[in-house]
């Protein structure tokens, strides 16, 4: 395992670097969005290298122009025309398609943020190793699909990697790597979601709308369903299992539904930190943006006498099933993390479609490692194309299974 702090150790820049060039792929997404609001609270701090996005040319565009991109990039290449009408006379190059998103992802910058979601993420975060000096890292299937490999090669390209989940923000800012081996235990932090109280038999009853009704934060409906599942906990235990040098008995998810507290590091001298602040992803992402320093952020301060009371309690892992196949593809290492992840990806996919119940996004995704694991599929991807073709495989045997 390689841990944030050590991986890329060429790639840190000055505190007081002024501007920063800075990329963003996935920019209409809401982590991009949020990168971008506070870019326009200092924008002398920053000059913007590369905008992408999946399909939505009309907001990239006027993204791309009011930030002075140099380059906008679309991953459908549908969407291509209306990209490249829009910039017109703009002076902003623009591109198209999975590869087109990978070379903007090469261009040389001082910060790439990485914010594409799903395992469409994982090929242009590669792409960025060695090109950008320090990678904020906001999609955890990169690590949950090819961690090894690309903390492997962020290591030999000299490009420091930053989290941006929140969870993982906090954990890296309370995380004392030369006190690592006196670290006892970390604990991600989980809001519950929609369905903290729900009995389990009123799950299977459970709507797409309902779903998309997060109590805390505002996200993207994918990681708004898995966080409904509690995959999304489960992903961030691998997460957290690739970032840091501890061994997966050390890590462990506790329900904290004010979502106050979002990551905790316990030592065994008894001392537990933690990082508090209102549930706004513009903290990590200034942060990161900030890093090796910090800086003011348009985040509203923490009022602990307004939130008056914090509880915890431990995950319901029978009325949530989709964290234990986590934690189990976490304990059975090499490949069935990257199952995992795609075979979540199909089942929600087809949740939000209306094609499947809300209780067989975990259904599907055991039914599918099972198969896998049958078929000795499970080894570890040791390239981007051996990640590819397994990740496919576990897509096609999803899709038979829903």
């Amino acid at each position: 395992m390689t841990s944030t702090t050590e991986a890329g150790a060429g790639g840190e820049i000055s505190g007081d670097q002024v501007p920063r060039r800075l990329s963003i792929l996935g920019a209409t997404g809401s982590i991009g969005l949020n990168v971008l609001d506070l870019v326009a609270a200092e924008p002398d701090r920053f000059e913007v290298e590369a905008l992408t996005a999946g399909r939505n040319a009309r907001e990239l565009a006027a993204l791309a122009v009011r930030f002075s991109a140099r380059i906008a990039v679309v991953a459908d290449p549908s969407a291509y025309a209306e990209l490249r009408d829009r910039l017109a006379g703009t002076g902003i190059e623009t591109a198209a398609g999975a590869e087109a998103v990978a070379a903007a992802a090469a261009r040389p910058s001082d910060i790439l943020v990485s914010a594409i979601v799903g395992f469409a993420g994982l090929a242009p975060s590669l792409a960025a190793l060695g090109a950008t000096r320090i990678l904020a890292l906001a999609n955890k299937e990169t690590l949950v699909s090819a961690g090894p490999l690309f903390l492997a090669t962020a290591q030999r390209a000299g490009t420091r990697i930053l989290p941006v989940d929140s969870e993982h923000n906090a954990i890296f800012q309370v995380f004392e790597t030369d006190n690592a081996r006196n670290v006892s235990e970390v604990i991600i932090t989980a809001s519950g979601g929609p369905f903290l109280r729900t009995p389990k038999e009123q799950l299977a009853t459970v709507t797409r709308d309902m779903a998309l009704r997060h109590p805390k934060w505002s996200m993207g409906p994918k990681i708004t369903i898995d966080s409904a599942t509690l995959m999304n906990k489960g992903l961030e235990l691998i997460e957290a299992y690739r970032l840091y040098p501890v061994s997966v008995d050390q890590l462990s998810v506790l329900v904290h539904p004010q979502s106050v507290v979002h990551g905790l590091v316990r030592y065994k001298d008894g001392s537990l930190l933690a990082e508090l602040g209102v549930p706004d992803m513009r903290t990590p992402i200034g942060y990161c943006l900030a890093w090796p320093k910090r800086r003011p952020t348009t985040v509203k301060p923490l009022d602990l006498a307004m939130v008056g009371t914090l509880t915890f309690e431990a995950p319901d892992r029978d009325r949530f099933p989709c964290l234990p196949l986590a934690e189990a593809a976490m304990r059975r290492g090499e490949g069935a993390p990257c199952v995992l992840n795609a075979a979540n990806e199909v089942a929600v996919e087809a949740f939000l479609a209306d094609r499947i119940g809300f209780l067989d996004v975990a259904r599907v995704v055991e039914a599918t490692l099972d198969r896998i694991d049958g078929e000795g599929g499970l080894s570890e991807p040791a390239s981007l194309p051996g990640a590819i073709e397994l990740d496919g495989w576990a897509r096609k045997i999803a899709s038979a299974c829903l």
